[in-house]
């Protein structure tokens, strides 16, 4: 099967050949672009993803490795902790629930803390001292316009996309004498099967078809008036990795559509 290497020619710039990259929720949306742009740059990829078919395909696809873990289970959260010694972490895995306060189940709640921040601070914690001791690392935080605004209906998503923003704030500041940099990427809606998900759940919550639960309630505080590429999220973390943005730590880079510019 021809590897994705050879298929897209990396830019000098950003040239990742013998770094190792790992990407949670690699299997799809966001993640998957994000796999496919480290691994056109010559970094070897593992994806790690709940659903195991895609994952393995993917990972052979683009000359890699899948790793099959639910994030939310503690014990395969630590095994995959126990060998995560990469060079690059992109922590991308999330799922989501809408439904008012009063009606979020508990359980759901601390899912989604778990995948969305818990698993970010074990797979950092575990990779740090190799990146330390190479003396380079960069850490991506696939955060959201939501790590920085909030919407009614999700609160467990709200409150993870906010603890993920201050977790990747200390990264940064201890990683800093050690080469290592830690920033968030936050997105706007971009077009993903999670989303597909919300569109129905928000449907549903308020009452509106799909097609007006996208123009009406999702793009209803952005200026550009349309979803977010995957490939287009990739593109910005795959620059946060290269050369020129080694001065670039402890940030959060919108690609919102002009929403927080209200």
């Amino acid at each position: 099967m021809t590897s994705v290497h050879s298929q897209t020619a990396a830019p000098a710039d950003l040239d990742l050949s013998g770094r190792r990259a790992l990407v949670t929720g690699g299997a799809g949306g966001i993640g998957l672009a994000c796999a496919e742009r480290l691994a056109a740059a010559g970094a070897r990829v593992t994806i790690v993803d709940v659903r195991g078919g895609p994952a393995r395909e993917a990972a052979e696809r683009l000359g890699g490795t899948a790793r099959v873990a639910d994030l939310a289970d503690p014990g395969q959260l630590d095994a995959l902790a126990r060998d995560c010694d990469v060079d690059i972490i992109v922590n991308n895995a999330g799922i989501q629930h809408v439904a008012p306060l009063q009606e979020f189940p508990p359980e759901t709640f601390t899912a989604i803390m778990r995948i969305m921040v818990e698993a970010p601070f074990r797979l950092v914690r575990a990779a740090l001292p190799g990146m330390y001791e190479r003396g380079w690392g960069r850490v991506v935080n696939i955060s959201s316009v939501h790590g920085l605004r909030a919407s009614p209906y999700k609160a467990a998503y709200v409150a993870a996309k906010h603890a993920l923003e201050g977790l990747s704030k200390v990264i940064a500041l201890e990683g800093a004498p050690h080469g290592v940099t830690s920033n968030c990427v936050c997105p706007a809606y971009v077009r993903t099967p999670l989303v597909e998900g919300q569109i129905a759940d928000q449907a549903r919550v308020h009452g509106l078809s799909p097609e007006a639960v996208t123009t009406e309630v999702m793009l209803a505080r952005t200026a550009i008036k349309r979803l977010i590429e995957p490939a287009e999220v990739a593109e910005t973390v795959a620059f946060l990795c290269a050369p020129r943005a080694a001065m670039i730590t402890g940030a959060s880079i919108t690609l919102d559509g002009g929403w927080t510019a209200h």
